[in-house]
């Protein structure tokens, strides 16, 4: 056997090699192991090559189109095979990440407002309703918005540190919604315009306080309105269509007269028990009545201190925390569940 003819059938041995370890390839590495054992630089046709040099130099050409004819049908064998082999991971990957549309959906978990939240935007709601305006004003005040202009002297005790967040400048966290009552006014004058003015400010306050039923920082909302001829009977109206929405009966309610630097007369507002319809039980302490806030008309000298004219002018306001309601509301024992982030508490009450 001349060598031409040797090295030919050492080729086509190696045709047969080659195109049953590319069908036998089970994936794409393995597929690469086999085109580098037939194809690379030191793989099995190269190795054939090296039987060129001891060929006639006319019988070369005759072996180089052998070679070059081997190797575009292996490069078309592996083509196809790698092609094949996409397809097969991709269906294995479509059929892996399948879903059955049989079983039943999994619903996502949905959220729900805080509590307080909720209670914040229903007594907005109520007020905006009748024609109030919503204001708000910085938790950071200082002294002149927080207490003097409310006519709250140096003296009082709510100024002492036992009940304030003092800053080292001089400023504070704010103890009520009050001050946006001298911010709302002073910036009506500013614009140039005159009362009547009617305002609900809900927002968060801070006094050092923390118990079953006070919190370092709690809810409050400022209402007020300031025009002429404003009296107790307007006052008392809105009182009472505010908690009559609020809690969705008829309650009765009752002014007790009492004392705020910044209203004169001033009033704490009753209401008729929500638990024992009036009757006498231990939340109301045998009385029938439960305190919920406390109002007043606004005092001549908080007028004066944003310079309306308190002998044209008149107005009430009073405010209310809304944790002290939500908790009557939906009969909440303890304050401090609105801040502990019970899951099953927030769940109960965000249905």
């Amino acid at each position: 056997m001349t060598e031409l003819a040797s090295l030919r059938t050492q080729l086509e041995q190696l045709r047969n090699e080659a195109m049953d370890a590319i069908a036998g390839a089970g994936d794409l590495a393995r597929l690469q192991q086999v085109r580098v054992a037939f194809l690379g630089r030191k793989g099995s046709l190269t190795e054939v090559l090296k039987g060129v040099g001891r060929l006639d130099p006319a019988a070369r050409p005759l072996l180089g189109k052998d070679v070059n004819r081997l190797k575009e049908t292996l490069n078309k064998a592996l083509a196809e095979r790698e092609q094949e082999l996409r397809l097969e991971a991709e269906r294995a990957r479509i059929e892996a990440e399948r879903v059955d549309v049989t079983l039943p959906g999994r619903c996502p978990a949905r959220g729900a407002l805080h509590p307080l939240q909720q209670g914040l935007d229903e007594i907005t709601e109520i007020f905006l309703r009748l024609g109030f305006r919503v204001a708000e004003g910085p938790e950071i005040e200082d002294e002149f918005h927080n207490f003097d202009a409310l006519n709250i002297p140096p003296e009082h005790p709510a100024r002492a540190m036992h009940d304030t967040f003092f800053f080292p400048d001089g400023h504070l966290l704010r103890t009520h919604t009050s001050p946006v009552q001298i911010r709302a006014m002073r910036r009506l004058l500013a614009d140039g315009n005159e009362p009547p003015v009617a305002i609900v400010a809900p927002g968060r306050v801070y006094r050092c306080d923390y118990d079953m039923t006070h919190s370092p920082m709690f809810h409050q909302v400022e209402v007020f309105q300031v025009g002429e001829g404003i009296s107790m009977a307007h006052l008392k109206g809105v009182l009472k269509h505010f908690l009559t929405r609020y809690f969705g009966r008829d309650l009765p309610i009752r002014l007790r007269p009492s004392y705020f630097p910044f209203t004169e007369p001033s009033a704490e507002v009753d209401i008729g028990c929500v638990f024992c319809d009036g009757a006498g039980c231990r939340v109301c302490k045998q009385s029938g009545w439960l305190e919920v806030l406390g109002s007043g008309m606004i005092h001549p000298h908080v007028l004066r201190a944003v310079d309306i004219d308190a002998a044209r002018y008149s107005g009430y306001a009073f405010g209310l925390g809304v944790e002290r309601l939500v908790m009557l509301k939906h009969g909440i024992p303890d304050l401090r569940l609105f801040f502990e982030n019970d899951v099953r508490f927030l769940r109960r009450m965000g249905s």
